[in-house]
């Protein structure tokens, strides 16, 4: 009986027990009623040995027990606060609603994680654990380096907001409107009906013009006008003739600049600031191109045709 309790007690109470246990069971020619004294005793020895090394236990393990339980329920509401916070930071840049959501649940998550990896801790070393995940991620990102540079891109444009869905921009050799912006790519359809899918790496490495942006553009027309004609009469003609078009701004003024002396011309720039709610910088510039031709045939401005002299057997044709 007493041989079987040896084997079940924990191996830290062993040694103690074991002196106890060999009185026991090597003096079998001691009386039955003396032999039955020391197996009370020693009975009595290994029970008190146990409870004292479970007491010890138990008064390294509660405090471990209580920190961590701590460490996660604290990490659980410094995970809803934060989160909470970059929501509503979020909200004020009014980012789309699938991008704000994904941002709040890595937000979460990440807190939630490095919590319970800490409340693991007071348990086991968790150094190898972390050393060998950084070893997966360095490989897996090394791997997949460049779908991780361009989801990195996707959110600091989601979150930057550069251009949103339906702006006008420009992005490296390609003009048009934004269709689409997600993780991965931006999606813009060029003023000329392409498609480009873009990767959200080369979009940041690219200078980017949103035009729509910008409540105010300005328009330039070159137009070139006869030696021959008033410079003061054409210009201010320009002048009078660009106000009737859709989205004319008073303010910043038009302007009207003589840039050069042509082959048969004068050549001239008006420039004009639009309001680009009204309309957009090519609907402007046809209509400031008509109401010039317009305004000048009525005040007998003339725009030169190019003239070419050609000699045939000596003589000018």
């Amino acid at each position: 009986m007493l041989a079987m309790l040896a084997e079940i007690i924990p191996a830290p109470l062993a040694n103690a027990q074991y002196r106890v246990l060999w009185v026991c069971d090597h003096r079998h020619d001691l009386p039955p009623k003396v032999s039955g004294k020391i197996g009370a005793r020693c009975l009595e020895v290994i029970l008190m040995n146990f409870g004292t090394e479970l007491e010890f236990r138990l008064l390294d393990f509660l405090p471990r027990l209580g920190l961590a339980l701590v460490i996660f329920v604290a990490s659980l509401y410094f995970s809803k606060f934060l989160s909470g916070l970059v929501r509503r930071a979020l909200q004020k840049r009014s980012l789309m609603p699938n991008a704000a959501n994904l941002i709040v649940d890595m937000t979460r998550w990440g807190i939630l994680t490095l919590g319970t990896v800490m409340a693991f801790q007071q348990f086991v070393d968790v150094t190898a654990f972390l050393a060998g995940l950084g070893i997966i991620g360095f490989t897996v990102g090394f791997a997949l380096q460049d779908v991780m540079k361009n989801f990195a891109s996707g959110i600091i444009l989601l979150v930057q907001q550069p251009f949103r869905v339906g702006d006008s921009v420009e992005v490296g050799a390609y003009e048009g409107t934004v269709r689409t912006i997600d993780l991965r790519s931006t999606e813009i359809q060029t003023f000329d009906g392409r498609i480009a899918i873009l990767p959200n790496a080369d979009v940041l490495n690219h200078a980017i013009v949103n035009y729509t942006r910008s409540l105010q553009r300005r328009v330039e027309v070159i137009v070139g006008i006869d030696y021959a004609s008033d410079l003061k009469l054409a210009r201010d003609t320009a002048l009078e003739a660009i106000r009737v078009i859709p989205g004319y701004l008073e303010e910043p003024a038009a302007l009207v600049v003589f840039k050069d002396f042509g082959d048969f011309s004068v050549d001239m720039s008006v420039f004009v600031w639009i309001d680009t709610a009204q309309t957009s910088p090519p609907k402007a510039r046809d209509a400031a191109i008509e109401a010039i031709k317009q305004a000048f045939d009525a005040h007998n401005i003339h725009i030169p045709s190019p003239l070419r002299t050609v000699m045939m057997d000596g003589s000018e044709k």
